[in-house]
């Protein structure tokens, strides 16, 4: 049976946590790893200062390992440290899209994955968003309970592109997937590239001396995102972005073919 590593960057409460997981072990044996708390935005980030807490947690009926580090931790351990080798890494589902170049390199959820590729294992991000609904609203709807089918739906969606991919995937491959919220087996899927995209200032004062997180706005360039991940979101299809997790490894065109169904 093939041994899957889960983890995410929106940590023990992320609302389709236990159901994805429930959706993975139909696929393999499953093991979690997540953060014990929210650790969006933090990209590959690695504790090296201070000691990393592991404790084991219930969450809905899923047994999960709650770790006081980063995505980037979780996944060393559960690579190296906590249990056997995995077959394959599957990170999310993350509440919001990780596309764009700005955000995709600040995502943690991305950052497991790409420890995973640097560890040699292959890994798959999925993260979901929606094309109708705007963001902040749509935030706040998909975590309340009545978002649990939704969820659901998405995670057995994702479990089936990780049984299909893991027949063919090999070392080091890190695919990037888009789930439009409404996706479904049948949902289009596409094979897309990064979009380049920029963020305006994160901090702002809240008194002398003290700055806190407060999102300044996008910025990238609409007329740039045919083909890409975000070009993708908007128009409701599933995008697939190859992400290199290792120098020496070129996108595995059995693994592309699979997942988008050639």
């Amino acid at each position: 049976m093939a041994r899957i590593l889960l983890t995410n960057d929106d940590g023990t409460a992320a609302p389709g946590l236990a159901a994805f997981a429930r959706a993975l072990a139909r696929v393999g044996e499953v093991a979690v790893v997540v953060p014990d708390r929210e650790r969006s935005w933090v990209s590959k980030a690695i504790t090296r200062f201070e000691p990393v807490t592991v404790i084991e947690a219930d969450v809905n009926g899923v047994t999960v390992h709650a770790c006081s580090g980063f995505p980037a931790d979780c996944v060393q351990l559960g690579v190296h440290v906590l249990f056997d080798r995995p077959d394959i890494v599957v990170s999310g589902i993350n509440i919001g899209y990780n596309h764009g170049s700005a955000y995709l390199q600040s995502s943690g959820t991305v950052g497991a994955a790409l420890e995973a590729g640097i560890a040699g294992v292959p890994a798959l991000v999925f993260s979901t968003g929606s094309h109708v609904v705007p963001w902040r609203e749509w935030k706040q709807q998909v975590l309340k309970p009545e978002a649990m089918p939704m969820w659901e739906r998405l995670a057995t969606v994702a479990a089936g592109m990780v049984a299909a991919a893991l027949p063919v995937a090999q070392r080091g491959d890190v695919v990037n997937i888009g789930l439009p919220d409404d996706s479904t087996d049948a949902t289009p899927r596409m094979l897309t590239r990064v979009a380049a995209s920029g963020y305006d200032r994160l901090f702002a004062e809240e008194r002398p001396g003290v700055y806190v997180h407060a999102y300044g706005g996008l910025i990238h360039d609409p007329a740039a995102i045919e083909g890409t991940d975000v070009g993708a979101a908007a128009d409701g299809v599933i995008s697939l972005t190859p992400v290199r997790g290792a120098g020496d490894v070129d996108i595995n065109p059995d693994l592309i073919r699979i997942l988008t169904r050639a």
